[in-house]
């Protein structure tokens, strides 16, 4: 016996004698633990200020964040002895807990992963394939043109972002085979529902089957439409209108369908705050409750209709929060209104916000994604849609949805997400946040409603002043990199690559689009369908004079065009869409297309004075910093003298030098080096790296320091100053 093997043989010996010896023990000794000596809260902070050296605590260990919340280091039992849910239990009272008693143990969470290929034949294909490998929902996202109801053949880009869609055929094709009896079918439509509800239901009954066996939503939100876009394609009131024609024809012939489909994304892409995003979307709801009620629907009724998208942002435990704050608030709303039990629970679906992914560093945007899911799923979503780590830059592929879908399986199957069912009920920190959050949404929508609500809002610009604040916040601290973005502002992957766009090629799309919607019409009887696009326009039950009119051979355009429209269209000014990161791709990109281009770059030199230890971590630091630009940086060892570090900055010509060395060094070299270095090189900035005691600001400047690269400083305005003086930008 070889000696691994024995010593092997020994080990498994001693294994099973532990396992049992622990067999035979019944009673497990009580460990004291009166040796040790809780600490107070003063004896804590009093450590805590001795490790900071000096650093101020309040600033160090309490995180303030956009929504007006500061973070405490600890949270304790004794402050939130009175908030803790002591007495409720998930899915009942206000729904703090959850909205349903048993959690996602018996009914998990709904994998909604979107189906966006251009072709309905391709994302027929796609819907199938993803029910295949995991998800548990047919969830179709629409393209641009299908979502403003315009003909494909008309459109500038038909499949941009989605899928193309403009005759009944189209939707024979996108939907044959779906088992839409077994499985919730998701379609956002837009602005209205009405002709993307009727074309389903047409489908479905072309087939020999009704709606009552269809689950999910094929929903509207011309609100967040508005908002989007500055306008819709018919007034508002006429919006309500289809939408509560939507509402009681599903009620009747549809009871699992939803109809309303209340999405925050134009507020979150925007730079909005949690607070912000969470009360605008609610006022909208409340908004369709009594538009709803005006034209005949029961509070019941008009709840059941309304079905909340949440973008998950970036902030793990605000995440949480707003989920958890959200339920009871609404569950207080649809109270108010007379609602019953039921209709007071809030129905999520959710996906990672868009507004925090990148596309320098995409890999990252998997690490985020995965947050983002978890903060979800703690926080009680129903369903959950994970957009591709390459959402930012194209559409999804293979690989890219593979993982986006096989991430949300791993949490269910494999980290135990299913349970426990409140997993962040208790949590000293938590419950906190979510009373801070829940108090804060409150005011923020009481403020909304009483200027008006929020369509009145939305014309007096007050969202997009209150959001494009936030947004101005957000660009400044990635400016300062307080917010850290990383592989962007932070930790750039110099050898990267950035992926293919994979741009499609619009006038193919548009030719093969026109082909079939062209072969399409060729066997319509124009004369009949005119008839049944007359009668729609007169008719008391929309949805069912849109489903004939679809039958005859209507396009969506047209069901779009033969709707009533009555009164002035609103314009309001739109809220952009945004991306935390986008200036710094944009700074970066600008580098790289001017080194292919013309072959250049922007080269700094380090002048690194002394040994490595002593200018080691300066230079480290202000490389980073630099390469957030990709500029070129010329390191070296260090020198011993200042003529030696001079001469060799003249040598290299670079655009600027950085001073690398240590505070305690600075007095002696600064003064003799910067003047040397302007010699040298008469064009060049000339940096320091560090920030100047106050007492040696007057004499660096006066040596010829331009500025100073350090953790306070602006690290994008100091490289897009460089990129200016480069000749990279006007």
């Amino acid at each position: 016996m070889s000696n691994d093997t024995k010593t092997q043989a020994e080990s498994e010996l001693d294994l099973q004698a532990i396992l049992k010896k622990a067999e035979q023990q019944t009673e497990f000794p009580d460990v004291p633990l009166d040796e040790f000596t809780p600490p107070t809260y003063e004896e804590w902070k009093e450590n805590c200020i001795t490790l900071l050296k000096g650093a101020p605590f309040e600033k160090k260990m309490f995180t303030k964040t956009y929504e007006g919340i500061t973070f405490d280091p600890m949270y304790f039992r004794n402050t939130t002895e009175e908030i803790l849910p002591r007495t409720s239990f998930p899915g009942m009272d206000d729904f703090l807990r959850g909205s349903r008693p048993n959690g996602y143990i018996k009914s998990p969470w709904g994998i909604a992963q979107a189906c966006d290929e251009t072709l309905p034949a391709e994302n027929n294909e796609l819907l199938k394939y993803e029910l295949e490998k995991g998800s548990t929902i047919y969830h179709v996202k629409l393209d641009q043109s299908t979502l403003t109801g315009q003909d494909a053949r008309e459109a500038a880009k038909p499949g941009d972002e989605g899928c193309s869609v403009t005759t009944l055929d189209d939707l024979h094709v996108l939907l044959d085979g779906l088992k839409l009896d077994e499985h919730p079918l998701y379609i956002y439509a837009g602005q209205t529902a009405l002709p993307m509800l009727a074309m389903v239901a047409a489908v479905r009954r072309a087939s020999g089957k009704d709606m009552k066996a269809v689950r999910g939503f094929i929903g509207a939100d011309p609100i967040g439409e508005l908002a989007e876009r500055g306008t819709l394609e018919a007034p508002l009131d006429n919006r309500y209108e289809e939408m509560a024609d939507c509402a009681k024809w599903a009620l009747a012939n549809a009871p699992g369908l939803r109809t309303i489909m209340v999405r925050s994304d134009v507020y979150s892409r925007g730079g909005a705050s949690d607070i912000q995003e969470a009360s605008y979307t609610i006022d909208t709801a409340v908004t369709y409750l009594r538009e709803l009620q005006k034209r005949g629907l029961s509070i019941d009724e008009a709840a059941s209709q309304i079905m909340f998208g949440f973008s998950m942002g970036a902030n793990f435990f605000l995440q949480i929060a707003k989920l958890r704050a959200m339920r009871p608030i609404w569950a207080q709303i649809i109270a108010a209104f007379g609602g019953n039990t039921e209709s007071q629970r809030m129905h999520v679906h959710a996906r990672p916000a868009l507004f925090f992914k990148t596309v320098y560093d995409p890999y990252v945007n998997m690490l985020r994604n995965t947050t983002e899911i978890f903060s979800g799923v703690v926080g009680g979503i129903d369903s959950f849609e994970n957009a591709p780590f390459d959402e930012p830059i194209r559409k999804g592929d293979v690989f890219s949805r593979r993982i986006a879908r096989n991430v949300q399986i791993i949490l269910q199957e494999e980290f135990g997400l299913l349970q426990p069912i409140d997993p962040a009920g208790g949590s000293w920190a938590v419950e906190t946040l979510t009373k801070q959050v829940k108090e804060k949404i409150w005011q923020a929508f009481q403020e909304a409603e009483s200027a008006g609500g929020i369509v009145e809002a939305l014309k007096a610009g007050t969202p997009q002043q209150a959001i494009g604040e936030v947004l101005a916040e957000r660009f400044k601290n990635a400016e300062l990199r307080r917010d850290r973005i990383v592989g962007n502002n932070m930790y750039p992957n110099m050898t990267e690559k950035l992926l293919d766009p994979r741009t499609e090629d619009w006038a193919e799309n548009k030719k093969q689009r026109a082909q079939a919607i062209e072969a399409y019409l060729a066997d319509i009887d124009g004369a009949y369908r005119d008839e049944k696009l007359a009668a729609l326009s007169t008719a008391t039950d929309r949805v069912t004079a849109a489903i004939a009119a679809a039958e005859a051979g209507a396009t969506l355009p047209e069901l779009w065009g033969a709707l009533p429209q009555e009164g002035a269209v609103p314009e309001v000014e739109k809220i952009a869409p945004h991306r935390w990161s986008e200036r710094f791709e944009a700074l970066r990109h600008r580098t790289e297309q001017y080194a292919a281009e013309k072959g250049g770059n922007v080269r700094i030199f380090l002048a690194n004075m002394g040994p490595i230890p002593q200018h080691k971590a300066r230079a480290d630091f202000t490389t980073g910093f630099l390469q957030v630009g990709a500029f070129e940086v010329l390191r070296n060892d260090g020198f011993k003298t200042t003529d030696e570090a001079a001469a060799a900055a003249a040598e290299s010509g670079a655009d600027a030098v950085v001073i690398c060395s240590t505070d305690a060094t600075y007095p002696d070299i600064v003064p003799d080096l910067a003047p040397k270095l302007h010699k040298a090189l008469p064009e060049a900035t000339v940096y320091l790296a560090g920030a100047a005691p106050k007492d040696l600001l007057e004499t660096y400047n006066a040596a010829g320091i331009d500025d100073y690269i350090s953790v306070r400083a602006n690290c994008y305005k100091i490289l897009q100053f460089l990129q200016q003086k480069k000749g990279m930008m006007a």
